[in-house]
Order: structure tokens, then C-alpha cells, then sequence
């Protein structure tokens, strides 16, 4: 893309704007016994939807082109209010709600936020941030019946279609999701923010995220797909943002503490304190859990603190802080061959493996309203972390421990930047336009070191380099990554039913390595006879623009017509270049890779009776980054990740929620719904330069994807019943069907699941139970190439939980 070209896009999304005059509808929700502001009442137009929540202050504003609109102000605690209102000129509308005269309890209030409409998709515009035209999901945990103790993700990520989600951690201590073929090995694929700041180790260098918030915690998981590379980044999977809870703001402290105890030994504790007085407000947590494991050799522990404290300066300007500090120890067991799964698929013949993850996040936020047009924000945030791994991980993984020194690798991240963005709606020739532009500066000082590890038992996470001077595996390495961006997009509307939305991101990237790697040969005794240190310096410098557009279509209100196209970019880890692996090699000519996606649906709400959501999209990859099996000269197999090729996957993605209460005429004291989520996707390599690629199905990529269930209630009793399918998939670009003695490639064979959970309220306290995985099936979902394999990692068996929630 050239400079001038680059140049006339951005002036056409800066003065491309035919939209229609929009009135500023604006009031103040008041307390009718104090008069004190009520926060978080969230305003809807009857027909239509949510069009804003008031904040701390009990101040809201939206706008509208409607000339009639039927308001509803809801509130938890407070009667519903409804107002009629006629519009010629921007109008204030001030309400004083009512207390209510009862207690509610947690069904309870679910079932009045239902009688109005659940939210699953974000709006066109929140805070600054654009989502016109963008594929948007929203799960609202506080509403979910999933295992949330256990973050059990395939529960929890349900109603999010076309999701692949490694299922080998029966305590949620790492997130695994991808989908449309992305590896969902520590969501690597996507950008993942907390409350919309980083959290990954690395975003360019090492995007993997070891951390994983508290789904106890969590008010609701934002999905935005590939369209998300603008503003948040250059991933091909989009965004993945846990938006925390907020304060309470209607009282000054709560308490909540929650206690599960389930199979292996599980006992989890989850303990929050909230609340508002004045401009003040807080919410804090600590969460900690511990258990052995469904495996031999699999016991774990880790303990998590989050707080967020917020100051409301006046109505337009707001500080908030969060920290979070998280630190777990895990046993691993160690991965199988293809023999040792299906001989018995929950053994283990390592104890000696152990990892730990120590994660320190803080995040600064200021928030100012120039005017009833212009927002700002600005996010200051950082992380000081580390992970260590420790083991003997042979590729023969039916090997037993010689018992010898292990493999160690350290790894140290410690980066921060900060995140701008200036949202404004503007007049151009008599008409409404919305502007985003926004920059992000990025710097991380990473190191990582490899060496020999103890030839103990315990977690001892000190390097023994010296005592085992033989060590073939020695490497260390100073990992420093600067990245600046600069983005913007803009809403131009066309007429009162149809927008555009083009943008644009630039991006500067740097990415150096400094530091060593020994090569060591033995004789046939087992002595050292040659050995030397390699100095690997590399300093790679990019830039480049990226450019998208999407669109919307909204003839009425029960229907929206979307589509998105966007390119997509991913740079090149330092984990795909440093780190020796004994079970594969990395080629010494890989590089970033580059495409985009594309994504066309229709979406919407029947008469609050159906919710949908059905689309195609398409995902193109030039020089994707896998892992092919190759037979060298001297006729070995070894397992080589490199760029493999062009490739690009296709699909149909379909969600449909029925709410079977309303069709079926049920009163409100009844809650069912039947949701049905479907994936259908196909996938090849398109061009290679390696023999026998082109024409391959693309590994991680399940051709039939379906997650369905039924949630039926009755007044304070809940019950959930889930099912899940997915068909086989390979983890290589050479579809291999079985791996031989590593078990680091070949199919994972398709599997199905059925979850039950149930729950029940009374007063303050709640109970809630389940069954993971009902019919005991033995299945896996991922073949590790590392840690904690390499080879078949098993998923849980048949395991129960239940929870007891008090709230004062």
C-alpha cells in the first residue's frame, strides 16, 4: 500500500458522512425518596433494544433519528418506569424510580431483566469504540449455568459459534479457544484483554495467556471477530475481552463468597467485597483453588486477587485502577501416544513435570466527556510475569523417566504501554457522522532462558547448568519488542437503514533477539567431545497498513443485514524461534504470516420469541505458520514448524435462541429456552512449496461444530441440559491419522459431550450442581507439542460439582 494511496482512504473516512439528523435524547434517573442518581438503569426502547445505562451520577444519553420511541427504565431494585415520548428537538427526560417493596432473589431478578430483552450483541458505538457492522458476541456470565468454579469453557462459550476449545484443564486455569481453524492453544489467535487492556505475556512476541480471570468475576465476555484487527490489533481471531464486574452502586458494601466442591479432590473459593459511597467505588476479589486432578500426577493450586477502585470527579470525568495478582503450581502428567490413550487414557508416567505461572497486571484508566459529542479515554497498563516449565519430555512419550536431569525453561515478561482513543460525533454539511481514531504505544523487555533443571522430584525451578555440564539444551536470550499503532474508523451513514464503516490501523514493529544457544556432540560412551556457544542477534523491523470495511443494513427492527472485510496480521513468536524442542524443529526461513477475513450475516430478534444470528465467512491465510512431517536423507521423520502455505477456510455459522416460554404461552414464573449452535466449515491449502500440502484439509478445523441444550425453570429452580459435537480434525498440514511413538501429531478423532447442571435460590443463598461430561466419554481434544505433553493430552472424565453462593 502506497503512502498517497494510504493517505486518500483516511480523508474519505474523515469526510464521508450522509447521515441522518439524530436528536440527543439525555436525563438524570434519580432516586424518588432521596434523590440521590441511580447508576447502571438501563434504558430500552420497547422494540427495539438496550439504548444506554445511566452512570454513577444517574446521568444517560443516546440518540436517536425516531420521532416516537416507547422508553423502559429498569433497574434491579427499583420499579419499571415507562415513558412515551415524541421527538421534534433534542429532549431531557428526567425519572425518579421507586424502591421495590421485596427482596429479590437472583431468579427473580433474571426473570424481570428477561420480560424486557437480553442483550447478546454490543451496540454500534460503547464509550469509544465502534462495533458497526462487525460480527459481535456477548456472553453474559452473570446469566450463565455453567460450571463457573471450574471455568469450564465449553459451557461458558456455548452460544458463541464456531469455537474450538482444548478441553485438558478441569479447573479453567488457562483458556484454550480458537476457531475457524486458529489454534486454540493458549488463545494465541486472538487479542485477549481484561476490562479492554492486554493481558497475554507478550501481544506480538509470546500472545499466549497464561492468565485466565475468575469466570466468578466476570459481568460478560465480549467476542468480536477478525474485523477487531483495526482497533484492537492485528489477529486473525479478533478480540476476547472480559468486561469485570462492576461496583455495586447502590450500596456502600457486599459481600459475596461462593465454595465448590467437586471430584479429584476439587475445593475452590471465590470471595468478593463491592461497593459505592459518594465518588468512591470498589470491587475486589479473591479466588483460590486446589485439587489433584483427574490424572495421576496432576495436582494443582493457585490463588487470585483482583481489585478495582473508581473515582467520579463529576459527571463527565472518572479515574479507575485495577490490579490483579495471580501465581498457580501444577503437576502435569505428561502426554500419550496414540497405544497408551486407547489402553488406558487417563495414565501418566511423568511425576518430575511441574509448571508455575506468577502473573502481575495493573491497568490505569481516565475517562473525560469533552462535551455530549467527544469522549476520551486513556489506559495506561503493564505486566510483570513469569512461567516456568519443568520436565522430562521426551518424543518418545511412552519412554519412562531415566530420572535424570530434567528440561528447564524460564520465561520473564515485563512490558506496558498505553492505549489512547478520541470518539467524536460530528456535523459535515448538515449531517451526523461518528469518528474513532485512537493510538497504542507498546514496549516489552522479555528474557527467556533454557537449561538442564534438577533430577529431583519437586517443583525446584532453579538451573543446574554447571553440575550438568553436558546439557545439550542451553539457550538465553533477551527479548525486547517495541510496537507503536496508529488506528481510526468511521461511521457514514447512507441513509435512516444503512451505514458504512471503513477504517484503517498502521503499525510500526520491532522485534530484536540477543542472546545464545550452545551445540554440544557426544561420543558413543556418552561424552562430551565438541562444544561450542552460537551467538543469534536479530533485530526485524516492519511497518505496514492495514484496511477494512463494514457495513449494516437495518430495514427493522427484528432485522440487521452485516458484513465485514478486513486484513489480518501475525507476527513471527520468539517462541517459534528460540526454543529447542525435542519432539519437533523449527525451519530457519520462517516468517509473519498475513491475509484476511471476511464475514456477511443477518441478525436480530423476532417479537422477543427468536434471537439469531446466521452468517458465512471466509479466513485466507498467505504463509500459515504449522507443523509438517518431513523424512530427512537419512530416512528419519522428524516434525518441522514452518510457514506451510496459502490456505483458506469457509464456513456457515448459525445461532438460534427460542424463547419457548413466550411461544408456548408459559407465565413468568416459568423460564425455557432452547438454543441450537452450528458450525459447518470447510478448509484446504491452496498453494505450497512443500511436496503433497496443496489440496490438504487445514489442521484445527472440525468440519461440523455443534453445541446445543435446553434451560427450563421454574420460579427459583433452574435446570440446564448442554450437548456437544464435534467431528475429527487433524493437527498438521500433512493430515496425518496417527503419530506413531511422540503422539505430537495425527487426528483427533470426533467426540460428543453432555453437561448437566442445576441450581436453586433462596433469599440470599444459592446452591448450584452438575455433571461434567455425563456419559463418561474418553476423548481428547489436543495433541500438545510441548508442555504439558508433548503427545495426547486426555480430557475429564465424568466429574460432579456443586456450590454454595451467600450474599450479605
Amino acid at each position: 500500500m502506497r503512502l498517497k494511496d494510504f493517505k486518500l482512504v483516511i480523508v474519505v473516512a474523515l469526510i464521508s458522512s450522509y447521515a441522518l439528523a439524530q436528536q440527543t435524547i439525555s436525563g438524570v434517573i434519580s432516586h424518588a425518596d432521596t434523590g440521590e442518581g441511580i447508576a447502571d438503569v438501563q434504558i430500552y426502547n420497547k422494540t427495539t433494544g438496550l439504548l444506554a445505562e445511566s452512570d454513577a451520577s444517574g446521568f444517560y444519553e443516546f440518540q436517536t433519528d425516531k420521532k416516537e420511541l416507547q422508553l423502559v427504565f429498569f433497574s434491579y431494585e427499583f420499579e419499571v418506569v415507562e415513558h412515551l415520548l415524541f421527538i421534534q428537538k433534542d429532549e431531557q427526560v428526567n425519572v425518579r424510580l421507586k424502591p421495590l417493596g421485596v427482596t429479590l432473589s437472583e431468579v427473580q431478578i433474571a426473570s424481570r431483566k428477561e420480560k424486557v430483552f437480553e442483550i447478546s450483541r454490543l451496540k454500534d458505538i460503547e464509550e469509544t469504540a465502534i462495533y458497526a457492522g462487525k460480527k459481535t458476541e456477548v456472553i453474559l456470565v452473570e446469566q450463565s449455568m455453567a460450571n463457573l468454579a471450574s471455568n469450564n469453557a465449553r459451557q461458558i462459550y456455548s452460544q458463541v459459534v464456531g469455537l474450538n476449545i482444548y478441553q485438558n484443564d478441569d479447573a479453567g486455569l488457562q483458556l484454550n479457544i480458537g476457531g475457524r481453524g486458529l489454534d486454540p492453544n493458549r488463545t494465541a489467535n486472538f487479542n485477549t484483554r481484561q476490562s479492554g487492556y492486554d493481558i497475554s505475556a507478550d501481544v506480538l512476541g509470546y500472545p499466549e495467556s497464561y492468565y485466565t480471570p475468575a469466570s466468578e468475576g466476570i459481568k460478560e465476555i465480549q467476542v468480536i471477530r477478525g474485523a477487531a484487527s483495526l482497533q484492537y490489533g492485528t489477529q486473525f481471531g479478533g478480540l476476547i475481552n472480559f468486561k469485570m464486574k462492576a461496583p455495586n452502586p447502590n450500596k456502600p458494601f457486599e459481600l459475596i463468597t461462593r465454595n465448590t466442591v467437586g471430584s479429584y479432590g476439587l475445593y475452590t473459593n471465590f470471595t468478593s467485597v463491592s461497593g459505592t459511597k459518594n465518588k468512591l467505588s470498589y470491587y475486589s476479589y479473591f479466588n483460590y483453588k486446589k485439587g489433584d486432578g483427574f490424572r495421576a500426577n496432576s495436582e494443582f493450586e493457585s490463588k487470585n486477587v483482583f481489585a478495582h477502585v473508581g473515582y467520579q470527579f463529576n459527571d463527565n470525568t472518572s479515574l479507575t485502577g485495577e490490579l490483579t495478582y495471580m501465581r498457580y503450581l501444577a503437576q502435569q502428567g505428561g502426554g500419550l501416544s496414540d497405544n497408551m490413550f486407547y489402553n488406558d487414557p487417563y495414565q501418566s508416567n511423568r511425576e518430575r513435570n511441574w509448571f508455575q505461572v506468577d502473573w502481575l497486571l495493573y491497568n490505569l484508566k481516565f475517562a473525560h466527556k469533552f462535551s455530549d459529542q467527544t469522549n476520551f479515554t486513556f489506559n495506561f497498563f503493564g505486566l510483570n510475569a513469569s512461567r516456568d516449565a519443568l520436565g522430562y519430555r521426551s518424543n518418545r512419550v511412552d519412554q519412562a523417566d531415566p530420572l535424570k536431569e530434567r528440561d528447564l525453561i524460564k520465561g520473564d515478561f515485563k512490558n506496558y504501554g498505553f492505549e489512547t482513543r478520541l470518539l467524536s460525533k460530528y456535523h459535515l454539511l448538515d449531517k451526523d457522522a461518528t469518528f474513532l481514531i485512537g493510538a497504542k504505544l507498546y514496549k516489552a523487555d522479555n528474557a527467556q532462558q533454557q537449561g538442564a533443571g534438577s533430577d529431583g522430584y519437586g517443583a525446584d525451578f532453579n538451573f543446574y547448568n554447571d553440575q550438568f555440564s553436558g546439557y545439550n539444551n542451553q539457550s538465553q536470550f533477551e527479548l525486547p519488542n517495541f510496537n507503536m499503532s496508529v488506528f481510526g474508523e468511521n461511521i457514514v451513514y447512507i441513509n435512516d437503514k444503512l451505514s458504512i464503516t471503513p477504517g484503517f490501523r498502521f503499525e510500526y514493529i520491532r522485534t530484536q533477539s540477543d542472546g545464545f544457544y550452545k551445540n554440544i556432540n557426544f561420543d558413543g560412551a556418552g561424552n562430551v567431545i565438541f562444544e561450542e556457544t552460537l551467538s543469534d542477534n536479530q533485530d526485524f523491523e516492519r511497518s505496514f497498513v492495514l484496511f477494512g470495511i463494514g457495513g449494516s443494513y437495518k430495514p427493522n427492527s427484528a432485522l440487521e443485514v452485516y458484513g465485514n472485510l478486513s486484513q489480518n496480521y501475525r507476527s513471527v513468536t520468539f517462541s517459534d524461534i528460540n526454543i529447542v524442542n525435542p519432539t519437533f524443529r523449527i525451519n530457519e526461513n520462517i516468517t509473519d504470516e498475513e491475509g484476511y477475513t471476511a464475514d456477511v450475516g443477518v441478525r436480530g430478534a423476532i417479537n422477543s420469541m427468536v434471537s439469531y444470528d446466521v452468517g458465512v465467512f471466509g479466513l485466507f491465510y498467505n504463509g500459515r505458520i504449522g507443523v509438517l512431517t518431513k523424512k530427512e536423507s537419512t530416512n528419519r521423520t522428524i516434525n518441522e514448524r514452518g510457514n506451510i502455505g496459502d490456505a483458506r477456510m469457509y464456513g456457515i455459522e448459525s445461532l438460534f435462541d427460542f424463547n419457548l416460554k413466550k411461544i408456548v404461552g408459559l407465565t413468568n414464573d416459568f423460564k425455557f429456552n432452547y438454543f441450537i449452535n452450528s458450525s459447518f466449515v470447510n478448509s484446504e491449502y491452496t498453494a505450497s512449496e512443500e511436496v503433497g500440502i496443496k489440496g490438504n484439509k487445514v489442521e484445527f478445523v472440525p468440519e461440523v461444530n455443534i453445541k446445543t441444550g435446553v434451560k427450563f425453570g421454574y420460579k427459583n429452580l433452574l435446570a440446564n441440559v448442554q450437548y456437544s459435537y464435534l467431528s475429527e480434525q487433524f493437527t498438521d498440514a500433512s493430515n496425518s491419522v496417527s503419530s506413531g511413538i511422540s503422539g505430537i501429531v495425527g487426528e483427533i478423532p470426533s467426540y460428543d459431550i453432555l453437561d448437566l447442571s442445576l441450581s436453586y435460590s433462596y433469599k440470599r443463598f444459592k446452591l448450584e450442581t452438575g455433571i461434567n461430561n455425563v456419559l463418561d466419554n474418553a476423548y481428547f481434544t489436543r495433541r500438545a507439542t510441548g508442555y504439558p505433553g508433548p503427545g495426547i493430552i486426555p480430557s475429564s472424565p465424568r466429574n460432579y460439582y456443586a456450590t454454595l453462593q451467600v450474599k450479605f
